[in-house]
């Protein structure tokens, strides 16, 4: 589904992507593992569209798609979440779900005038969509809520559904476990499972828990100074020799 060739991203005189070349599996959970300042999270920013690369290629089902802006991409199937979650913190879990899908009826003043009964349709269609997300989270108890006041692992979540409110190709997610108790992040790892095996989401994502990587992703790319450095399985990553030295003293491996 996505494949990057040879891509850089360098910011002055530093590479923090350095000839990245892989490719992520239509129906698959990638991981993204590597060292902290390995370059995982500008490649993502690359691929997203948030940043421009310095040259390399990426590519979408054979389209190139390098370069594109991400409100382009949004409307290719390409979404992106953060490590912080961007959440609208004075609206609720349901109308921040609900200012998702593009081309509303509402959002034209001329229909507003003009159209009200396509306006309400419009919006109660979206709002069942959310309503529908909203379940499948198994968030009903905090969809009235404002989403400012949810805790790290409930933005996430609500991070996750405001995906789910597209017709998402791709999803790449950085650190969905980052600040999470792990009661929420055992949760957030189910609802990404049931989205890939029963609607065949895609994911890509940055994390650092490896138990977290290990129940979910196959395969998994180790990245090191803007480059990959090993992909396989889970097991042959974390015993690749050269992944470890990379990870010297970042506990990696320990956790073996």
């Amino acid at each position: 589904m996505i494949v990057v060739e040879n891509l850089h991203k360098h910011f002055g005189g530093v590479q923090a992507v350095n000839g990245a070349t892989l490719s992520i599996q239509p129906g698959s959970i990638t991981g993204l593992i590597g060292p902290n300042g390995a370059g995982k999270t500008t490649l993502f920013n690359v691929i997203a569209g948030l940043y421009q690369p310095t040259y390399g290629k990426v590519f979408l089902d054979g389209e190139d798609i390098t370069g594109l802006k991400p409100h382009e991409l949004f409307h290719k199937g390409v979404l992106r979440t953060f490590q912080l979650a961007h959440e609208f913190s004075t609206l609720t879990v349901r109308d921040n779900l609900m200012m998702v899908p593009p081309n509303q009826a509402g959002e034209s003043l001329l229909n507003t005038w003009f159209k009200p009964s396509l306006v309400k349709a419009h919006e109660e269609e979206v709002r069942a969509k959310a309503d529908e997300v909203i379940r499948f989270l198994e968030i009903e108890h905090v969809a009235d809520e404002f989403a400012g006041n949810l805790s790290g692992g409930q933005k996430k979540l609500l991070e996750l559904g405001r995906t789910m409110m597209v017709d998402a190709k791709i999803v790449f997610l950085d650190e969905v476990g980052a600040g999470v108790n792990r009661t929420l992040l055992h949760k957030i790892g189910d609802a990404i499972i049931k989205l890939n095996e029963e609607r065949n989401y895609t994911f890509c994502l940055i994390e650092h828990d490896m138990e977290f990587v290990a129940r979910l992703c196959d395969p998994v790319i180790c990245m090191a100074e803007g480059a990959v450095l090993a992909e396989g399985t889970i097991d042959e990553v974390k015993n690749n020799e050269q992944v470890i030295e990379a990870y010297l003293g970042t506990g990696l491996k320990h956790k073996k």
